[in-house]
């Protein structure tokens, strides 16, 4: 809270094709934000900010309505092309205003109702609360156990992120202030978010089924953000390969040994064998161990020098 007045909190609305449900997003979101403003928990000035991720549905067309409609509790940002959820979303949280942002999703399974539950675990000291789902009886067998494999490999790699967490977050000023200091380009803000360090907690909720529409995350979309996760926040899988180099070097030479050892020591060599079989194990190696060690060099660079921009504003209503 600033000062003696209410807080301002916004929601921001990542959004693509989504037309089916924003009347009944909105519905359920002004609906929370009027609750909250009655009880005096936020401001008046609070509302909902839609971010059209170059929609080509009748997206924008819709938030333009809805902002007609409700223009004291409906925002719209329109970026100029398509940039992928999380470059989206961080242009929310770069561009739209207030004492505290929580992000959420169009689709309606997060549970918003713990939203003020949020506010309050700010209002406790808190910069960063995770809405953290309580279970993923909801979710495919296929889709429940991948995903905590893939908790668990990033946990194995070192990278720091918080299980069954997905974008449902309150971030206050300081932390969105501390977060525009990441110029990344390869983005994944489960993992951004912790590197931040400041006070967090959690709470809790049951994912629902999505109310209309289709998943914007096809398995082709998961599987390159999985893949941002670990290229982005990891060097091990490069360690890894210079580990396996290392290995296979070691390997090399002892298969050189041994071949030489045959030729020289024992009837059993076929001849030309061993000046075949030597050059390859030991060039096999040394090439493993080199790719390992340029990589960690270029993974560096890689994650240092590209700067182009994420996203461009095309409109905002």
């Amino acid at each position: 809270m600033t000062g003696c007045h209410a807080m301002i909190l916004n929601l921001v609305v990542p959004c693509y094709n989504e037309e089916d449900v924003l009347p009944e997003t909105t519905k359920r979101l002004a609906g929370l934000l009027d609750r909250m403003v009655q009880s005096g928990s936020v401001s008046s000035q609070s509302g909902i900010y839609y971010i059209d991720d170059g929609s080509r549905d009748r997206t924008w067309e819709i938030v333009s309505g809805l902002r007609a409609a409700r223009p004291d509790r409906v925002h719209g940002i329109k970026l100029s092309r398509n940039c992928g959820h999380q470059a989206a979303l961080l242009a929310g949280l770069r561009t739209v205003p207030g004492d505290i942002l929580i992000s959420v999703d169009a689709d309606l399974q997060d549970d918003i109702e713990v939203i003020p539950s949020m506010v309050e675990e700010f209002t406790l000291g808190n910069d960063i609360v995770y809405g953290v789902r309580s279970g993923r009886k909801s979710d495919t067998f296929f889709k429940r156990h991948t995903a905590r494999g893939y908790y668990r490999l990033l946990s194995t790699l070192g990278v720091n992120i918080v299980l069954d967490h997905a974008d449902f977050r309150l971030m206050s000023r300081r932390a969105l202030t501390a977060l525009e200091r990441y110029p990344e380009v390869n983005i994944f803000l489960r993992a951004m978010v912790p590197l931040l360090g400041f006070k967090t907690t959690s709470v809790y909720y049951d994912r629902s089924p999505r109310f209309a529409g289709v998943s914007k995350y096809p398995l082709g979309r998961m599987i390159s953000l999985a893949l941002d996760g670990i290229t982005s926040f990891s060097m091990r899988p490069l360690r890894l390969i210079a580990y396996a180099g290392g290995a296979m070097s070691l390997l090399s030479f002892l298969i050189g040994a041994w071949a030489l050892y045959v030729v020289l020591f024992t009837h059993r060599g076929v001849p030309g064998w061993a000046s075949i079989v030597v050059p390859i194990a030991f060039v096999g190696g040394l090439q493993l161990a080199s790719l390992g060690v340029i990589g960690e060099y270029i993974g560096k660079i890689y994650m240092e020098v590209k700067r182009r921009p994420l996203f461009e504003i095309e409109e905002i209503d």
